[in-house]
This record gives structure tokens, C-alpha cells and sequence, in this order.
């Protein structure tokens, strides 16, 4: 030892407290601590001897050794791992577990250290005496350390199998924390076996959330990646068992298994799994992907032999293979339209659409025996009462594919087995008997023809006591399609006895429909029976109500009018009194017009008025108005303008406001072109009930052109008066609806509105009193506007004239008279009729 160094580890004089302390208290811990405190500014192995001092009098302190091994890890930090010092910390720690092997801290940071070191051998050693000395409690601290070191890079795997497994004892829940490891280091083979103890354990829940299902898939994918470094597993039967746990991933298993395979080079064996794949999965999603891989998967094994062969010399056996896998990949491609189909057919094997398609696919295949062999065992496999679509379709596709094969026998011997076959749906077997009936047609072998329909229209059971459930051959004789086809064929080929009679059998069967009526009708007139026709009309509105027997009246009422016009007029008002009678209000309508034209044309007008009038009261609300509307044109024209204000009054009675509104405006407007201003502005005060200023103005509009042409101020403020009345009637209404609905709404008519109606008044009272009218209306003013304006917004029930005066002049002789030239001329006292003459010719 060095002078120097002895000098500084001498005691000075500023260090005799300290010294004098610690030797009067060498077990007190505060005053070691202290004495290394005061020593701080020293070099390092100064400390270290006071720290070896101290541990020497207190082995057993836990704070001065943490303190002491904390200060010689901090003065290795940054030195080369080659460093002799790591050895002397080493020493140190291990010194330190001997007092104190109980203290996990110390063993906790002796591990991290070690770790620091990448010493494998003394860290796995230093773990294993950790969890030896310490209680079970203190382990999960030690083991989380354990998997850091274990994840390190420069740790062999097998040293980290080997340490994960005694983890796992202590924490089986960690097995993913395992696997994950097992992955990361490529331990394929133990990461297979893993995940398989994870699948089969029922009771094994994933701590990363994962299902059992996405374990599978990660195993599958591990198997078929690295399927080489893998052994002492059943991997084939590890699958199949997969396929029947998770059949929404058959197509994924498959392409695994098969992967499998060929990753080991059994491409063979590869082959046949994915051929059995396709033969057994059930959804489209899955075939194509398992299609698609097999596709590839041949794809690749030629190119291979191609690029074998181009290396190579071209052998006869190298030519083989290669022409051999051109075939395989060439079939496969071919049989895809096939396979699908299959597919399909697996998932619905009454499914009779896709077996049409496979029997359509053999066809253009052109193999003609697997044509006849599909249809055969579609036939036997659809059951009809769970097919989805026609059974009847097969029947009549076989007995075509005979037909267009010239085998007409063959087709009908196909048929003579449909109409023996069971079906669910009457409608199935005539489509049968229809397709059965029109190949003989198509043969002009009418009698054949006939035969078959005799056949399937024969009635075989009481018709009391079928229903629903009985046989469809018991019920076809019903059968509509087969009837009118019936009727046709009797009617183009047979004679007319013979249609007659089928048109009448379907009517005692009530099989026919209206068109089947007007169709038997229609046959009936062409010979001439037009009575029988009238007849057939009949019998067809007996048996449908309406509305199914609209068209039927119709045709049958234009047809009697056109046949008898007036001559039987008493049976065409029948006729229609019936069907009055009997259609509902809203099918009404076009009845009564008929009904009237009828009166119009060959009855007399009074009835014609009498029907309008009962239609006016008998249609829907909606219609009344263009019925009216046709009822004052009718009456016009027959009685004249006088005759329709009974009309007008009624229709203003019985339409809805709206409507009314619109037939005031319509009887003012008569009154007026009669020169009855008088009872045209009654009318025009009446109608203003109806119309509310906010919501129609075109009505106010009119009748205040009304009063500029024929009003004059008293008139105008009368309007004026009146349109404030029902302003405030419709307000208050609403303002009470407002209050309910806990709303409020604002008053309608404003004081631009009522300054306008004003004006005009003014306007009106400037014309009377022979004073010019200035060109632009909205700069007119009365005599006192501010005066008038505010008495007419303050009258509430009526116009209050005393606090106004207007200036009185005499009223232009031209307002009434004819000759204005003539000033000296007494006006003549003229009629309605005269003054609207006059105007006319002015």
C-alpha cells in the first residue's frame, strides 16, 4: 500500500467526531450512515473500506449493504463487461445473501445485474437459489425478471424452454406467454404441442382475448408454414378433427392439411385431400377457396415440370409428366362450373334451379347420357314438398330433351310419368298437362290433344268433399290454366257447341275470371248470340263483386247501349239502377255519367238532371265537384242560366269548404254575366265564410275587382268590414287551437293589408265623385287618410261612418247610360238580360 493511500485512509482531524462515534456506537447504523455521508467527497474505495468496516460490526444491516452494493454497481457502469470489477460486485452480492437471503430487493437487483453481465449460467443459477430462499409469496417478483432474462437475445431457447416450463408451474394461466416466446424463438415443433394443449383444454380461457377459434388458425398456419420442422404429431387427424368443430372455416382446414402435404413434399397426398375438400364442403365461400389454392397449388407443380424440362434433356418420361400435369390442371379448370353446382346442390338438394343448371352444364358438355342421368336423379331427389321452385320444371325439361332429340315417344312417355307424379301445388301438375297438350299442338295432333285435355278436366271426386289437403289430381279438374287453355283450343280448332260448352262448364265450376267472361262474351257476339252474350254477362256479375266485376259492367252496359240504344230503354234503366245499387260510392262515378248519357241521349233531360242530382249526394266528397261541375254544364245547356242556381245553392251546401269556396266564385260569376250585381255580391258575402284571407286571397282578389267594376264606397267598405269579420272569426279559432297545442299564432291581417283595402275605397269614392284618378294607384289618398285609417282599425263588428265625410257629386250619366253624347236624355230602365246584351256589344 502506497503512502498515499495510506494518507488518505488515515484518520484526519475533521473525522475524530465521526471516529470517536463509531467506535462508542459501532452497532448504530446512523452512524456509519453518517460517516459515509461526511466521506462523500472521497475517492470511491475509501467509502468501500468504511462501508467493510461498518458491515464487519453489523453484517446483518440491510440498508448499509443495499446502500454499499448500489455504490459499486453505479462506479461499474459504463466499464466493459470484461472488467475484473464485476467479479468483486458479484463477490459482493453473493457475501450479502449469506445475511441476508431473505430480503428480495437484493436478490431482485443481483439478477438485474447479472443480466447486465449476459452471464446465462450465473443468472439461471442465481434465479433458482432466489426462489429456493425465498417464500412463495416473494416468487412473481423474481419470476417477472426470470421471463425478462429469458427474452434476451443472447439466451439459448432451450435454456428459456427449460426456465418457461418451471415458470408455468408456478403460473399455468401463462401459456400464451409461452407460445408467444416459443413462436418468437421459431420452436416450432413445442409451439405446436402448445397450442394443442390450449385447444383441447376446455377449461383454458385466453388472457389475450383470443377464441378457441383464432387458436386454431394460428395452429393450422404454424403446421402448414413449417410442417418440416415438426414431429411426434398426428397432424392429419389434429385437422379433421378441426372440421367438424368450426364449419366456418372448412375451405381454411382444408388448404391447411393439404399444404401440409405438399410443404413435405407428398403432393399426391396433397391432391387427394384437396379433391376430398371440394367433395365435402358445403358453402360456395369455402369451395372457392379451396379452388383457388388447389389452382395454384397445380399451377405451380407445372411450372415447375416445364422449367425441369428446359433445363433438361426432353425424355420421353419428362414429356409424360409434363403432359400428364397439363391434363390434371386442364380438367380441374373444366370441372369448376361442376363442382360449384355440386356445392349447391349439397346445400339444398331440392333446390330444382340448380339442377336444371347441372343438366344445362352436361349439356353443353354434350355428354347426353349424364344429361338423362341428372334429370333421373333430380327427379328422385327433390321432394315437392320441400322444393324450392317448380318440381314440374324437371318433368317437362326431360321430355323437351327428348323432343329435341326428334324422340317424340320417348317425350311422351315422360309426360305420361309427370301427370302420374305427386306434387304439392295443383298449379305444378296443369303446367304438366299445359306443356304435355301444346307439344301435341305443336305435332297437329289435335285429337291427342283433345284427349289429354278431356283428361285433365274430368272431374274424379264429389266436388263437396274435397278441399285443401285432398290430392292434386283430385283437384285439377279446377284448375283455371288448364280450362282456359280448354276454351282456346275449343275455340280456335273445335266448333262452337263445343267452346260453348267448355265456357259454360268453367262458369258451373266458377273457375272463370272476368277476362274468361269478356273473353266468353266476346265469342258470343262474333256469332251473332248476342242475347247469349248479354246473358254471359250476367252470369259473370253474379259471381264476382266488385270491384272484380267493374270491367264487366262496363263492357256490358257500352254494349247494351250500343245494341238497343232507346229501344229497350226501361232494361237499360234497370240495368243501371243494379249496378248503382250495388258498387260502392267510389266506383259510382263513371256509372251515374253513363247513366245520364243515357237519359241525354235517348230518355228525357228531366231524368238525366234527377241522376246528376242523385250522383251529387251518392259519390265521395273528393268527386262531387267536377260532378257538379257537369251538372250546371248539362243544365245550361237544356234549361239555361236561370235554371242552375238551385244548383249552385245546393253544391255551395254539400262541398266542403274549400270546394264551396270555389263554387261561390263560380255562381258569382254567373250572376254577373246575367247583370245580377245585386245577388252576385250576396254571393260573394256568403262565400267569404269559406275563405280565410291568409290562406285564400285569391278569393278576396276577385271580389275586390268585383266591387271596382260594379261597387261603389259603401259597397267596398262593406267588403272591407266583412273581410276584417272573418279575419278575426278564423284568427280567434286559431288562437284558441293555439292555445291548446300550446302554441301562439299571430294575427293574419296586417295594416299594409287593410292600408290597401283602403286605398282603394278611396279609389272607389274619387270614381263616384267625378274627381281624376292619379295613373299609379298606390299614391292615392282619401280626403282625411289618417282619419279613416284609424276608424277602420278600430271597428270591430261594423263600419261606423260618423266621424267621416266624403264629397258629394253627382254620379257620371255614362256609369248608366248607353248614349254617353246624349247628357239631356233620361236613362231607360233596363233589364238583366238588356244590360248584359249592352255589354256584350260594347
Amino acid at each position: 500500500m502506497t503512502s498515499e493511500v495510506q494518507q488518505l485512509i488515515a484518520p484526519r482531524e475533521q473525522d475524530f467526531p465521526y471516529e470517536e462515534d463509531v467506535t462508542r456506537n459501532p452497532y448504530s447504523v446512523k452512524s456509519w450512515l453518517r460517516y459515509v455521508d461526511f466521506k462523500s467527497e472521497e475517492p470511491p474505495f475509501v467509502r468501500y473500506i468504511l462501508y467493510e468496516r461498518a458491515l464487519k460490526e453489523i453484517p446483518m444491516s440491510y440498508k448499509i449493504w443495499l446502500q454499499y452494493l448500489r455504490e459499486l454497481k453505479v462506479h461499474m457502469r459504463g466499464t466493459i463487461l470484461t472488467d475484473r470489477g464485476y467479479d468483486k460486485v458479484n463477490n459482493a452480492f453473493d457475501r450479502c445473501l449469506v445475511f441476508l437471503h431473505k430480503m428480495p430487493r437484493i436478490w431482485m437487483e443481483y439478477i438485474e445485474f447479472l443480466t447486465e453481465q449476459k452471464k446465462v449460467t450465473k443468472s439461471r443459477k442465481v434465479i433458482d437459489r432466489a426462489l429456493r430462499s425465498l417464500p412463495f409469496s416473494q416468487h412473481e417478483r423474481i419470476w417477472k425478471l426470470a421471463i425478462k432474462f429469458v427474452k434476451s437475445a443472447f439466451v439459448p431457447p432451450l435454456t428459456g424452454i427449460k426456465i418457461f416450463k418451471r415458470f408455468l408451474k408456478f403460473d399455468p394461466s401463462q401459456l400464451e406467454e409461452y407460445v408467444g416466446y416459443l413462436i418468437s424463438t421459431e420452436q416450432w415443433n413445442e409451439a405446436a404441442h402448445q397450442f394443442i394443449n390450449m385447444v383441447n383444454d376446455e377449461k383454458f380461457v385466453s388472457r389475450k382475448g383470443k377464441t378457441r377459434h383464432q387458436l386454431w388458425v394460428q395452429l393450422c398456419e404454424i403446421v402448414s408454414r413449417h410442417s418440416t420442422d415438426i414431429f411426434n404429431l398426428k397432424v392429419d387427424a389434429i385437422i379433421r378433427s378441426g372440421l367438424g368443430k368450426f364449419s366456418e372455416d372448412v375451405g381454411m382446414l382444408w388448404t391447411t392439411l393439404a399444404n401440409y402435404y405438399s410443404q413435405r413434399g407428398q403432393f399426391d397426398k396433397a391432391r387427394d385431400v384437396y379433391e376430398e375438400g371440394m367433395q365435402t364442403v358445403i358453402t360456395v365461400k369455402d369451395f372457392t377457396q379451396l379452388w383457388d389454392a388447389y389452382a395454384k397449388f397445380e399451377d405451380l407443380l407445372l411450372g415447375q415440370q416445364v422449367e425441369a424440362t428446359e433445363k433438361g434433356s426432353a425424355d420421353t418420361s419428362a414429356m409424360a409428366e409434363l403432359d400428364l400435369r397439363m391434363a390434371r390442371y386442364e380438367h380441374l379448370i373444366e370441372r369448376q362450373p361442376l363442382l360449384v353446382n355440386s356445392v349447391l346442390l349439397r346445400q339444398n338438394p331440392h333446390s330444382v334451379a340448380d339442377w336444371l343448371a347441372r343438366a344445362e352444364i352436361y349439356m353443353n358438355l354434350g355428354d347426353k347420357h349424364m344429361v338423362v342421368s341428372t334429370y333421373g336423379t333430380a327427379i328422385s331427389s327433390v321432394d315437392p314438398q320441400k322444393a324450392k321452385g317448380r318440381p314440374s320444371s324437371l318433368w317437362i325439361a326431360l321430355a323437351q330433351f327428348y323432343y329435341d332429340g326428334n324422340d317424340i315417344d320417348g317425350a311422351r312417355k315422360v309426360y305420361e310419368r309427370a301427370i302420374k307424379a305427386d306434387f304439392k301445388f295443383v298449379d305444378d301438375l296443369a303446367t304438366v298437362f299445359t306443356s304435355y297438350v301444346e307439344m301435341e299442338l305443336v305435332q297437329e295432333n289435335y285429337e291427342n290433344a283433345r284427349d289429354i285435355l278431356n283428361r285433365a278436366t274430368s272431374q274424379t271426386q264429389n266436388q263437396k268433399k274435397l278441399h285443401e289437403k285432398s290430392p292434386v289430381h283430385d283437384r285439377l279438374f279446377k284448375s283455371t290454366k288448364l280450362w282456359t287453355l280448354y276454351a282456346d283450343f275449343e275455340e280456335s280448332l273445335g266448333t262452337f257447341a263445343a267452346a260453348r260448352a267448355v265456357y259454360e262448364r268453367m262458369i258451373e265450376l266458377r273457375v272463370s275470371t272476368p277476362q274468361v267472361i269478356l273473353n266468353y262474351a266476346s265469342f258470343l257476339e262474333q256469332h251473332k248470340y248476342f242475347e247469349e252474350s248479354f246473358r254471359a254477362y250476367e252470369k259473370g256479375i253474379s259471381n264476382f263483386p266488385f270491384p272484380h266485376c267493374y270491367d264487366l259492367w262496363i263492357t256490358y252496359l257500352g254494349k247494351f247501349v250500343e245494341r238497343y240504344g232507346g229501344r229497350k230503354l226501361e232494361r237499360a234503366r234497370e240495368l243501371f239502377e243494379q249496378v248503382i245499387a250495388d258498387c260502392p260510392p267510389k266506383d259510382a262515378k263513371v256509372f251515374y255519367y253513363l247513366y245520364a248519357k243515357l237519359e241525354e241521349d235517348y230518355g228525357l233531360a228531366r231524368r238525366a238532371m234527377a241522376i246528376y242530382d242523385r250522383a251529387c249526394k251518392a259519390i265521395p266528397i273528393d268527386d262531387r265537384l267536377s260532378m257538379y261541375a257537369q251538372y250546371i254544364l248539362r243544365a245550361t245547356e237544356f234549361f239555361g242560366l236561370t235554371r242552375t242556381r238551385e244548383i249552385y245553392a245546393a253544391a255551395v251546401e254539400n262541398l266542403p269548404e274549400k270546394q264551396a269556396k270555389e263554387m261561390c266564385i263560380r255562381f258569382a260569376s254567373m250572376e254577373k254575366r246575367l247583370g245580377e250585381i245585386d245577388r252576385a255580391r250576396a254571393i260573394w258575402t256568403h262565400g267569404a265564410q269559406f275563405a280565410n284571407p291568409s290562406l285564400a286571397p285569391g278569393y278576396w282578389a276577385k271580389w275586390r275587382e268585383f266591387e271596382m267594376e260594379h261597387g261603389n264606397k259603401e259597397t267596398f267598405r262593406e267588403m272591407i268590414r266583412v273581410k276584417r269579420s272573418v279575419a278575426a272569426a278564423h284568427n280567434s279559432d286559431s288562437t284558441q287551437m293555439g292555445f291548446v297545442q300550446g302554441q301562439s299564432i299571430e294575427p293574419t291581417p296586417t295594416k299594409g293589408a287593410l292600408e290597401s283595402d283602403m286605398e282603394a275605397l278611396e279609389r272607389m269614392s274619387q270614381i263616384n265623385s267625378g274627381k281624376s284618378v292619379p295613373a299609379n294607384p298606390e299614391a292615392i289618398e282619401l280626403e282625411d287618410d289618417l282619419q279613416v285609417e284609424n276608424q277602420v282599425e278600430n271597428q270591430d263588428d261594423e263600419v261606423e261612418d260618423d266621424g267621416i265625410e266624403f264629397e258629394t257629386k253627382s254620379v257620371p250619366s255614362r256609369v248608366f247610360e248607353r248614349n254617353v253624347g246624349d247628357k239631356n236624355k233620361t236613362p231607360a230602365k233596363e233589364g238583366a238580360l238588356a244590360r248584359l246584351k249592352r255589354k256584350q256589344q260594347e
